[in-house]
């Protein structure tokens, strides 16, 4: 995939400054004995994920502080190692999840965390997590259509992987780390016994669904493209494509009990040039109402309780965080996931193509 690189004007003053910075603006990668321009370079998701950020986000830092944020897209997190390594940033600021946070902080590829700039007053207890700060998530939950399951569809996974009662084709994640404990509960594992993952146990229960899973899919869209079509009659997907294809009137219906919580963290590329202005930006991003502003529109929930006196209650009631919802959810257990990571898509991998 070919790298992206945007930049947000946030009026005449960003745009001098900007070009004021020449040859930063010219190409994103800056070493580390070059001149901290004030020019920001975050690694996004593109798409969705990139245009609330922007709206949200990047360009009311931009108004506060007089600095210009250049996006740079896909997220990767080889190239924050190899930045690490080099010092040739392409990035300065990223977004991680829990099991590759912890990967990150072990292997010395992010900075700490600047107590000076990251004011921690109006942050939740555990929003800062190993030179993380937390800001969003999403939730793999149960979908079903209704037109095919008209007495009800599954409501635990449990009961998604009961074919006897409730048949019919199934899509999954082709994603190890998320789908592995989804089997276990299936299996009857209880949710504090989940971690560290069961590898062989949790292949032996999606052995059970295998023959009925007609798709494995790996890009989002896809995943809400087949259940909008009647491809699958259920689907382990993400929240926000659930609830798109409610506000489209569909026929499907989302379950959250038992989801599985995903944080996203921002972090700082390990020996950026432009740390400070990096930390002033992720402390403008993760609270109030600029964080609500962009959970809304990207179909995420804030990780910060204050989020929510910015976000009408319709819209909370759709959102993993929103607190009747999150009683219901289940979180990884990042530390004891993270050392697995590697085993575990190994070994998901060779069962799913044999």
């Amino acid at each position: 995939m070919t790298n992206s690189v945007s930049s947000f004007n946030a009026g005449r003053r960003s745009l001098l400054k900007g070009l004021a910075a020449g040859a930063a603006l010219a190409a994103p990668w800056v070493g580390r004995r070059a001149h901290a321009a004030e020019t920001l370079y975050v690694n996004t998701w593109g798409g969705t994920w990139e245009t609330a950020a922007a709206r949200h986000l990047f360009e009311p830092f931009q108004q506060s502080s007089g600095a210009t944020i250049r996006s740079v897209s896909p997220v990767s997190f080889a190239k924050l190692a190899a930045q690490a390594r080099t010092g040739v940033y392409e990035f300065d600021v990223t977004t991680l999840g829990g099991a590759d946070l912890v990967r990150a902080n072990e292997a010395g590829l992010i900075e700490p965390i600047d107590t000076g700039i990251l004011q921690s007053e109006g942050l939740d207890d555990g929003q800062i997590y190993q030179n993380g700060v937390a800001s969003h998530a999403f939730a793999t939950v149960i979908a079903y259509r209704t037109d095919r399951y008209q007495n009800g569809g599954p409501t635990d996974w449990r009961a998604f992987f009961d074919l006897q009662r409730y048949p019919g084709p199934r899509s999954l994640q082709r994603h190890a780390p998320r789908i592995l404990p989804l089997a276990l509960l299936a299996d009857g594992v209880a949710l504090d016994e989940l971690y560290p993952v069961d590898i062989e146990r949790a292949l032996a229960s999606l052995d059970r669904i295998k023959p009925s899973v007609r798709v494995w899919w790996t890009q989002g869209q896809q995943s809400q493209q087949l259940l909008r079509d009647g491809e699958v009659d259920a689907a382990a997907i993400w929240h926000g494509r659930v609830v798109d294809l409610m506000r489209q009137k569909q026929p499907v219906q989302i379950v959250w009990n038992q989801g599985q919580v995903d944080r996203a963290y921002w972090v700082v590329s390990k020996g950026s040039p432009r740390a400070r202005l990096a930390w002033q930006f992720i402390n403008a991003s993760v609270r109030g109402e600029r964080l609500a502003g962009f959970c809304r529109e990207a179909d995420y929930g804030p990780l910060n309780r204050q989020a929510f006196e910015y976000i009408p209650e319709a819209d909370a009631r759709m959102m993993p965080t929103q607190p009747d919802n999150y009683k219901q959810l289940f979180e990884q257990n990042v530390e004891k996931l993270a050392p697995q990571l590697n085993d575990i898509a190994r070994q998901f991998d060779r069962w799913v193509v044999r």
